[in-house]
């Protein structure tokens, strides 16, 4: 089973590295928790494979800085269409 984990965490790596992309579709990905992605590329993988945690740190701490500009998109998104209704 240790094996198995080990694994995840280098083929979570990659992908967020290849992808650029969020913790969050990484899980939706494989399938697997938010927790568990974050504890596998955070804490798993410093030990694993050094050098891989480091790129992926990189891009995890483009997105959190990126975050807060995504949710506002999202909520832009969300309400784009019933604002214009409720304009007399």
């Amino acid at each position: 089973m240790k094996g198995i984990v080990e694994e995840r965490a280098i083929e979570l790596g990659h992908y967020i590295i290849e992808s650029k992309t969020t913790v969050r579709s990484a899980a939706k990905k494989f399938g697997v928790s938010k927790s568990t992605v974050h504890k596998d590329v955070s804490e798993r993988l410093k030990y694993v494979n050094p050098q891989l945690y480091e790129q992926v740190k990189l891009v995890l701490e483009v997105n959190k800085a990126q975050r807060h500009i995504r949710g506002g998109m999202a909520t832009r998104r969300k309400y784009k269409g019933s604002a214009n209704t409720n304009i007399t």
